[in-house]
């Protein structure tokens, strides 16, 4: 009777990824129609865009064009909407490459290796690595969504205040990775990141907390502005003080475009790697591409056979984050499209996409709709490839402009982009005042990294920390109540 019950279960299982495969195939052959293949190329190359304009972030992007979409064909539309998201994950990583400016706070960590790179005239080579890495992540990541989802989707719902918790513990040790010339100074900048997170509305209570009477700070200080600031208009900040006095220029670019096999063996590991925490990441409500970002970083910094490159330029560290943050968005459209619980907010947008089409997040989506879902998430990965790498010698060229063009070029960026996200001058200002910060963080060799690790990670560690003593009391056992607690 084992036997034949074995043998039932192993049939259905069969039977289910047959039907998977072909519910794919039928996919497949309704995307590569001339509209859709039209459709990707146009919005990959606009998602790209965005990405790469600080302060327009994938979110953003997805609901400026989520209204186009309307009249489209359902399969069209979503299509659309995740050509903008991959392009734009993946579109921050060039200005944070080129110009220490992540166009996303997804890639903030990218910005860390790929500048130095840049410094060293190895601009092409960091693009190339970071458009690779981003093209593999996404990809491993349409694996878990097709084959993996029910599963993942029941990870996602183990894990509760207490589980935030420690999530957000375990994220804030990656400062000591970031740190690599003080740790001291780096847990001195993580503790100023989380101090500044405790600004806006109490989580539990609802009293305001050192708002100054601003009703922007209601939700806390904007995480983009602040990246901003600390990234972006910093840079300003040094490039003009090096302009006054003696700016080094960037090595001319002489580096081969692409890689060699040696480089591309020495980062396989780390992508894999990258795209299993991206998953999981990803499937976690609250998390986001942000967080993996850094995670896939730390991760490739300590299993690198290559430690010292870190911090000086490393291929390792932009294929570590890279792929991490787009390996995020598979595993974030899990709960969303299985569950109906988007994992973060770019994927609350494509949920009211859906929703606006007529499809409710759920089974049906993997049976009824299964051709539509299944429907070119894997093609817009190689459309963001091509054109990825079909613009890397000339987005190359952007770290060769004069400083005359450069800084104001940059500033003004910043100032729109700050100012774009709420249509508030307000938000401008907490840029510019973020700005000074990071410029200061730099000047005494503190990590801007760190700071932005701890306003993040902040409100996630606070809420799933005061929620948990709420449930049992005030009794600390519950931190320690389950596996997955024992586990981060």
């Amino acid at each position: 009777s084992r036997s034949r019950c074995l043998w039932a279960c192993c049939s259905s299982k069969g039977i289910v990824m047959t039907d998977t495969l072909a519910l794919m195939a039928a996919g497949f052959m309704h995307a590569i129609s001339p509209i859709n293949l039209l459709a990707m190329l146009a919005s990959t190359i606009v998602g790209i865009t965005i990405g790469c304009l600080p302060g327009l972030s994938a979110a953003m992007g997805v609901a400026l064009l989520l209204p186009v979409t309307v009249g489209m064909d359902p399969a069209t539309g979503l299509i659309v909407l995740s050509c903008i998201y991959c392009g734009a994950i993946f579109g921050g990583s060039i200005s944070a490459i080129l110009i220490h400016t992540p166009g996303t706070p997804a890639s903030a960590a990218t910005a860390i290796e790929g500048y130095q790179l840049t410094l060293r005239g190895k601009a092409a080579k960091a693009l190339f690595t970071a458009c690779f890495a981003s093209f593999c992540g996404g990809l491993l990541s349409c694996i878990s969504l097709y084959f993996f989802s029910p599963l993942l989707a029941q990870l996602a719902m183990k894990f509760k205040s207490p589980e935030y918790f420690w999530l957000s513990l375990f994220g804030l040790t990656i400062i000591a990775g970031v740190s690599s010339k003080s740790i001291l100074k780096g847990l001195i900048s993580g503790g100023i990141g989380l101090l500044i997170s405790t600004i806006g509305m109490d989580p539990m209570e609802g009293v305001p907390r050192f708002m100054f009477g601003q009703t922007t700070l209601y939700n806390g200080v904007n995480t983009t502005c602040a990246l901003i600031g600390l990234f972006s208009m910093s840079q300003v900040l040094i490039l003009a003080e090096k302009r006054i006095v003696q700016r080094p220029k960037a090595s001319a670019m002489t580096d081969r475009f692409g890689l060699s096999k040696a480089e591309y063996k020495r980062i396989t590991p780390t992508i894999i790697r990258s795209w299993l925490i991206g998953n999981i990441v990803g499937i976690l409500p609250g998390a986001g591409a942000s967080i993996a970002c850094f995670m896939g970083y730390n991760e490739a910094r300590r299993f690198s056979k290559h430690k010292d490159e870190f911090g000086k330029g490393s291929i390792e560290g932009v294929a570590g984050s890279e792929a991490a943050n787009n390996a995020v968005t598979g595993g974030s459209l899990i709960p969303t499209l299985t569950l109906g619980i988007p994992g973060e907010s770019v994927t609350a947008v494509l949920m009211g996409g859906l929703i606006i089409h007529g499809l409710q997040p759920g089974p049906e989506l993997f049976t009824t709709y299964a051709g539509m879902t299944y429907t070119g998430f894997v093609l817009v990965q190689f459309f963001m490839l091509g054109v990825g790498m079909l613009g890397c010698k000339g987005f190359a060229q952007i770290s060769r402009l004069s400083d005359a063009i450069l800084i104001p070029s940059i500033f003004l960026l910043c100032v729109v982009g700050s100012y774009a996200i709420h249509n508030n001058v307000v938000e401008v200002a907490i840029m510019l005042i973020f700005g000074v910060i990071g410029y200061l963080a730099r000047k005494f060799d503190f990590n801007a990294a760190a700071i932005v690790l701890g306003l993040i990670l902040g409100p996630i560690g606070e809420r799933g920390l005061r929620r948990s003593l709420l449930i049992s009391d005030g009794d600390p056992s519950i931190l320690f109540s389950t596996s997955l607690c024992w586990i981060l």
